[in-house]
């Protein structure tokens, strides 16, 4: 993808996938699927409890990755890595706003934020300054199939 189509595709709408490394058991890492906020240029946006296993990887990490995809064909993904460049402690009630009205209609983005009020009280907001990217596109494999 071009730089411009693949940040145009991370602005999009998907529910991405956080990679954290996790030195825990000699596992491999974290992946845990979560609401993000990006546009293009800018910095990714997450949100998590605290005192999550999440937060905590992500501070003794100093970094995050975050993949995000089509599920339907033609398949496309973007994967994006790179610093925590700042963790904001509380969550700032306009970020959590924004990000409930960004995966969710307007009717039930207020009936969330109202039911889960106490619960988001706990989040802070990490951001992640996208360093390396990945990606892939198959619209153009797929066309030469599709006669």
């Amino acid at each position: 993808m071009s730089v411009q189509d693949r940040e145009a595709f991370l602005a999009g709408l998907h529910v991405g996938v956080l990679g954290v490394d996790d030195p825990r058991h000699d596992g491999g890492p974290l992946l845990v699927p979560l609401w993000y906020s990006y546009e293009p240029g800018g910095l990714v946006a997450i949100e998590t409890g605290r005192k999550t296993q999440k937060a905590r990887l992500i501070r003794e990490a100093g970094r995050f990755s975050l993949c995000v995809q089509d599920e339907k064909a033609p398949y496309r993904y973007v994967s994006v890595e790179g610093p925590v460049v700042s963790i904001e402690d509380p969550l700032p009630p306009v970020e959590r706003e924004a990000l409930a009205h960004r995966y969710l209609e307007a009717e039930n983005a207020a009936a969330y934020l109202a039911a889960n009020h106490q619960q988001l009280t706990d989040d802070i907001l990490v951001r992640m300054r996208p360093q390396r990217w990945r990606t892939a596109d198959f619209s153009a494999f797929a066309a030469e199939f599709d006669t």
